[in-house]
């Protein structure tokens, strides 16, 4: 991360506030269905730069305007990915799709020519191991985790969104609900004391996210992003079903 400091004059007050900001990075994202599609324009629009690589050529026609330089090419081809200069990227996302024996292939010779950081997605729990054996990186299952997402929303009235960070450590939309909540302020409330908490985005009455503030007061149909231990999570969610 790259720190940047503004200056901000306010009246007679000159404030001096710290902004992280990710360094531009060289991405290589192979596979460009719908989840590496998917990644190649989340990473685009954030300002890296991005080799987009699909054997389709339609594929590659829909993202040639989107990534840095997008290449039909064969990624199994060992020749081809070292005519890419794949060594040189600092992360490659392999998004190969239901074939299972490319996906494996392509993540083998990644790694022989000395990537730094390989992400791949898996099918299954069976792919997964074979990736971690490989020493991919980072090992990724978008239709499970997207499941899961979806059954836990389903299935809790005030859980709105969720996602796992790490296997303990998890972010979560929450509605609330409980009337003990309406008319204080963040700092009243105190999360990250009370209920080990990290409030990361308020919404309210429906409206978009935005950054919290101290003096943020809850009510109804308002809505808090969270971040912290499953337990903590868990715990508030069932506060906002008790009144």
């Amino acid at each position: 991360m790259l720190t940047v400091v503004n200056k901000i004059k306010k009246g007679k007050a000159i404030f001096y506030i710290a902004e992280k900001r990710m360094e531009k990075q060289t991405f290589a994202v192979i596979g460009l269905g719908r989840f590496g599609g998917s990644v190649c324009q989340t990473l685009a629009d954030a300002g890296q730069e991005v080799l987009a690589i699909d054997h389709d050529e339609a594929r590659v026609n829909d993202y040639k305007d989107i990534a840095t330089q997008a290449v039909v090419a064969d990624a199994q081809d060992e020749d081809v990915l070292r005519s890419l200069g794949i060594r040189n990227f600092d992360h490659v996302i392999i998004a190969i799709g239901e074939d299972i024996q490319a996906s494996i292939l392509v993540t083998l010779m990644v790694k022989e020519q000395g990537v730094k950081y390989v992400t791949a997605k898996a099918q299954n729990e069976n792919h997964a191991k074979v990736l971690e054996k490989l020493g991919v990186d980072r090992v990724v299952h978008p239709e499970r985790d997207m499941g899961v997402r979806i059954g836990r929303s389903l299935t809790s009235k005030n859980m709105i969104d969720y996602l796992d960070l790490d296997s303990n450590f998890k972010m979560a939309e929450i509605l609330i609900t409980n009337p003990r909540f309406f008319g204080r302020s963040l700092a009243e409330l105190n999360f990250r004391d009370k209920y080990k908490l990290n409030v990361i985005a308020i919404a309210h009455s429906k409206s978009e996210m935005n950054l919290p503030a101290a003096d943020d007061v809850l009510g109804l149909h308002d809505s808090i992003l969270v971040a912290g231990p499953k337990d903590a999570i868990d715990q508030f969610e069932e506060l906002m079903n008790s009144k």
